[in-house]
C-alpha cells in the first residue's frame, strides 16, 4: 500500500473540515479512522498534525500504540470504534480514551472494571442499531434507556452519548431517518434519566454530511483522509 505524503493527510482533513458548514465546525469532531492502514501511515498523519484516531480492531490498535514513541502515543486521542469483545477489553483499557461500540451493560461493566484496575476513567458511547439490520451491532432503540440507566451507575466509565452506523444499503433518505432516530434516542435518555448526554457519533466518509445535518458531533472518516484500503 502506497503511503500518502505527510502533508496530504492534513490537506484531506482540511478539505473535510471545509465541507462542514462553518457554524457547525466547532461542534463536530473529526475522527481519523486509521484501521487497516499501516502504522507508518498513522505516524505520517500524526506528523501532519492529526491527533484523533479511530481503530476497529483491538490487536491492530495495541500494535500501533506500542510501536509509537511514548511522547507521541500520549498526545493521541484514541477512539475504539469497532465491535469489542469483553475478553479483549483488558488490552486497550490502559490507554483508550473513548469506546464508541458499547451495546450492552455487560461490556460497560467490563470496561468499568478494567478502567478501575488502571486507575482511569474511560469515555463510552452506547451503540444503537438504528437500521434494524441483523448484521449490525448495537442495542435496539427500545432498550437504550434501560442500558444507559445501568451504565451511569458505574464509576469508572463516563457515558458521553450514542453511536450508530447507517445501513449498508440504506438510501440517503433512510440514512437521515436512522440518524434522526439516534438523536431522538439521546433526547429520550436525557429526558427520562435527567442527564445531559451531548455526543452523537454518526456519519462516515460516504454520509457524514447527512449525519451532521441530523446533529452528529463526531464523524468517523477513514477513506477521505487515508485513501482507499488494501485488505490482505
Amino acid at each position: 500500500m502506497a503511503l500518502l505524503d505527510t502533508e496530504q493527510y492534513i490537506n484531506n482533513y482540511n478539505e473535510i473540515l471545509g465541507s462542514i458548514t462553518e457554524s457547525k465546525q466547532d461542534d463536530v469532531k473529526i475522527i481519523s479512522v486509521s484501521k487497516s492502514h499501516p502504522k507508518e501511515a498513522m505516524k505520517r498523519a500524526y506528523d501532519s498534525g492529526l491527533r484523533v484516531f479511530g481503530e476497529n480492531y483491538v490487536q491492530e490498535m495495541v500494535d500501533k500504540y506500542e510501536w509509537l514513541e511514548e511522547g507521541i502515543k500520549s498526545e493521541i486521542e484514541w477512539h475504539f470504534i469497532g465491535h469489542l469483545q469483553t475478553n479483549k477489553v483488558k488490552y486497550i483499557a490502559p490507554f483508550v480514551d473513548c469506546v464508541h461500540s458499547v451495546y450492552k451493560l455487560k461490556l460497560a461493566k467490563e470496561l468499568n472494571k478494567r478502567a478501575e484496575q488502571n486507575s482511569r476513567t474511560i469515555d463510552i458511547l452506547l451503540q444503537v442499531n438504528t437500521s434494524g439490520e441483523e448484521t449490525k451491532s448495537g442495542c435496539s432503540p427500545s432498550d437504550a434507556v434501560d442500558i444507559a440507566k445501568g451504565i451511569i451507575e458505574l464509576d469508572n466509565v463516563n457515558l458521553k452519548g450514542l453511536m450508530t452506523i447507517s445501513g449498508l444499503d440504506s438510501t440517503d433518505e433512510e440514512r437521515k431517518e436512522e440518524f434522526a432516530l439516534l438523536a431522538d434516542s439521546k433526547n429520550k435518555i436525557n429526558n427520562e434519566l435527567n442527564i445531559d448526554l451531548q455526543e452523537l457519533s454518526m456519519g462516515m466518509t460516504a454520509d457524514y454530511q447527512l449525519a451532521i445535518d441530523q446533529g452528529s458531533t463526531m464523524i468517523r472518516v477513514g477513506t477521505a483522509i487515508f485513501g482507499e484500503r488494501v485488505y490482505t
